[in-house]
């Protein structure tokens, strides 16, 4: 994460642009993470590029939304090869999800990451599903999940000592907590296990 952050922070004002056109090559299947694309624009929003705020979440929204509709289109393409090919089994299943949950399908699939995300556009475009329902289903769905994992992004960004600093104190009580467990053990074993084992 650290190196994209610090390469769209020395590139400035074309970081909306450059998030924008890489999430639309999502839409490919492209080894390219969607959620740390949201993530990072956010985080850049509220450290780095405070006055490109709005222009960083329309380019993650907008990237976000038309790689779904690339995806879609794929499948629309391509429907008929992509159920002869190796993930046929995974396409068929998506269907059947399809056909029993209906649009509520690609709400949640929007959510999932790994391949499952693009999956889920490209079986709509396979099974032929109307256009106009899935751009209004998904405008809401993406809209909704850019919203909230750009907001979560940029209130960590915002906090970002604050959360250190409990993390911080956190790991040192867990580390510990640890400590005294391996000593509790420790002890157990060699007060009570060889007292046992000396009895007998």
């Amino acid at each position: 994460m650290e190196p994209l952050l610090q390469w769209l922070c020395d590139v400035g004002p074309a970081a909306p642009l450059i998030i924008f056109a890489l999430l639309v090559i999502t839409g490919f299947s492209l080894p390219v993470s969607e959620d740390l694309l949201l993530i990072a624009s956010g985080v850049l929003a509220s450290t780095v590029l405070p006055e490109y705020t709005l222009q960083l979440f329309l380019a993650a929204f907008f990237g976000s939304f038309i790689s779904d509709c690339i995806a879609y289109g794929l499948g629309r393409i391509v429907g008929d090869k992509i159920y002869q090919m190796k993930a046929a089994q995974k396409m068929h299943r998506l269907a059947s999800f399809y056909k029993k949950y209906g649009v509520l399908t690609l709400v949640v699939g929007r959510c999932i990451p790994f391949g499952i995300r693009n999956g889920v556009f490209m079986t709509a475009g396979a099974a032929k599903m109307q256009f106009y329902k899935f751009f209004i289903a998904d405008a809401i769905a993406c809209f909704g999940f850019s919203s909230l994992l750009f907001y979560l992004a940029y209130t960590c960004g915002k906090n970002y000592e604050a959360l250190a600093a409990s993390v911080h104190e956190t790991g040192v009580l867990v580390g510990l907590g640890v400590l005294v467990a391996l000593i509790g053990v420790g002890c157990y074993y060699f007060f009570v296990k060889r007292q046992k084992v000396a009895v007998s």
